[in-house]
């Protein structure tokens, strides 16, 4: 269906927001309608409509199996230095004051965020926008009611894929929360004071974001992401940037935590287990909930017998691909291609999937992951943690860049992120490990840490831990093969590792012994044990005696 309307106009079933009194009724919704109210809005297309338009209007192409194409131009990957928080004193100090304001966290003036909003709506004028409207978050209890207003067809479609789409029809939507996505819109630096013409901009307090001057989609499932990560908390709810399966039972919950290019939503996709999401979950009181509807997976060399599943989806109608080369002529795709960038991506609805929980809610869970890439090549490939660790490791939240990957990278570079998910956090990463920390003990989680890393030597020495060999640790975990099993510690880090797993080499097992000189492994591992202890000083004053205790040392 197809509405051209003036929002003002026809407030009633349109984009304005609902009568004074409204339950869902907000004054950012008033201005939204307000700054664009002289666009052209096409609302529910069916994805067929929104392929023809994304086609039509030369935003993307369509390639072999059916996906759609889209290159991102210049932003391949999110802007950080581009986020903004409105830091709104007057009208919303509630929501500023429990704001984890700094490098994450930028403010921005409200009259400033008018300001974009109104060049937002001269921009959008006489413009077709196209427009989802759906939710996020499986549980109903916890469920937020999201608009997305973008300028691209193929962004309409990505939020379609990303979120939980509405089983029919919705009348008199009243959003919870509004994305204006432009990417034709520019800041100006000067005026506004922004780092950049990009700016990805959220007022938590009239619940509006605007992004502008950036293709990369993934700007709007991370801002909904942020702004769950405030909204669930308020409601005693774990907000958490993770993956969740379930295995002989909805009781047998697994989440695994973890940064970009560890595994997270590779190790997920187990065909043994039934996947709940790859990628955002709430941890209540009455389990584990999906907040999406879908999947965006990285897919530069996708290897189709050691992932098949997400690799179909790379040949499917209705994936949204991101920057993933490809033959003009036959409309191939070349999935080891990387002369765009190493971020290619694959966003699809979760329907794509065998062996999926539509309802995308289950039990609690047995067992956490905490999954790191460790370049340096010293961390074992599986220990367990106490519950003091697992709360270093959850603010740490570690894994490393390796030589290429980044420009100026010449060596591995060790990465820190907070709960594993630092850019997406509004409130301060110790509100999430202390909720973190009462769930476990709570329900009696098992933590783990598993390295999908180096072993034998650093990156460039040492080789990669095989997929095959990281698949077989997390099933013996998993299957609780490793509850009884005998442990050994290391004086460092003081992991707790296994002594032996059926079907893993032994040596492995005991990084020291992979490589060719065991003292450049023991200045290696002192080495990184200094990142942890200087990442961490910034937690210290929050943190118990026996979490500190428990910093590698």
């Amino acid at each position: 269906m197809t509405t051209e309307v003036n929002v003002q106009r026809h407030a009633s079933t349109d984009l304005a927001a609902p009568p004074e009194g409204g339950a869902g009724g907000s004054a950012g919704e008033q201005l939204v309608a307000t700054s664009l109210e002289a666009a052209r809005f096409h609302r529910a297309l069916s994805v067929p409509a929104l392929y023809e338009q994304a086609v039509r209007r030369d935003e993307a192409v369509i390639t072999e199996g059916g996906p759609l194409l889209a290159h991102t131009g210049e932003h391949t990957g999110r802007s950080p230095k581009d986020r903004y928080l409105v830091d709104d004193r007057s009208e919303h100090a509630e929501v500023s004051e429990k704001i984890w304001w700094g490098p994450v966290n930028r403010p921005l003036q409200p009259e400033v965020f008018e300001d974009l909003l109104q060049r937002a709506g001269e921009y959008a004028q006489g413009k077709d926008l196209f427009v989802f409207e759906g939710f996020a978050g499986a549980d109903p209890r916890h469920r937020m009611k999201v608009r997305v207003i973008a300028e691209r067809a193929w962004h309409c479609l990505f939020a379609h894929n990303m979120f939980l789409r509405p089983s029919a029809p919705l009348e008199d939507f009243e959003p919870d929360f509004t994305v204006i996505d432009l990417p034709g819109l520019r800041a100006e630096p000067a005026t506004h004071g922004t780092n950049s013409e990009t700016v990805i901009a959220l007022d938590l307090g009239r619940r509006v974001a605007l992004i502008g001057g950036t293709e990369y989609a993934g700007e709007i499932k991370k801002s909904i992401f942020a702004v769950m990560n405030y909204r669930l908390p308020e409601s005693g709810v774990l907000s958490m940037h993770c993956s969740a399966n379930w295995g002989s039972d909805r009781d047998d919950v697994a989440l695994f935590f973890g940064l970009s290019g560890t595994g997270k939503t590779t190790l997920s996709a187990d065909p043994r287990r039934t996947l709940i999401g790859d990628d955002e979950h709430g941890w209540s009181d009455h389990g584990v909930f999906n907040i999406e509807g879908g999947c965006y997976a990285k897919v530069i060399r996708l290897d189709p017998e050691g992932e098949p599943a997400i690799h179909r989806t790379t040949r499917t109608f209705g994936t949204v691909l991101e920057n993933v080369a490809y033959d003009e002529q036959s409309r191939v795709l070349d999935l080891d291609d990387e002369r765009y960038t190493e971020n290619t991506r694959s966003s699809y609805p979760v329907t794509q999937l065998d062996g999926v929980d539509l309802g995308g809610r289950a039990g609690h869970p047995r067992n956490v992951i905490f999954l790191t890439c460790d370049a340096f090549g010293v961390l074992p490939p599986v220990a367990l943690l106490t519950p003091a660790q697992a709360m270093v490791h959850f603010l740490s939240g570690y894994t490393a860049k390796v030589a290429g990957t980044e420009r100026g990278v010449t060596e591995p570079c060790a990465t820190f992120s907070a709960c594993f998910g630092s850019p997406f956090l509004p409130l301060p990463p110790v509100r999430y490990a202390e909720m973190l920390g009462e769930k476990l003990r709570e329900h009696g989680a098992r933590v783990w840490l598993i390295n999908t890393g180096w072993t034998g030597g650093p990156f460039g020495v040492g080789r990669r831990l095989d997929l095959a060999t990281t698949r077989r640790i997390v099933t013996a975990v998993l299957a609780g093969e490793l509850d009884d099993a005998e442990l050994r510690s290391d004086d460092v880090f003081q992991l707790a590792v296994p002594t032996a797993i059926d079907g893993v080499e032994s040596r492995l097992l005991e990084p020291r012994r992979t490589w060719d000189d065991p003292a450049a492994y023991d200045g290696q591992l002192r080495r990184l044990a200094r990142m942890f202890r200087d990442n961490f000083e910034q937690f210290a004053e929050h943190a118990t005696d026996e979490v500190r205790a428990a910093v590698p040392g």
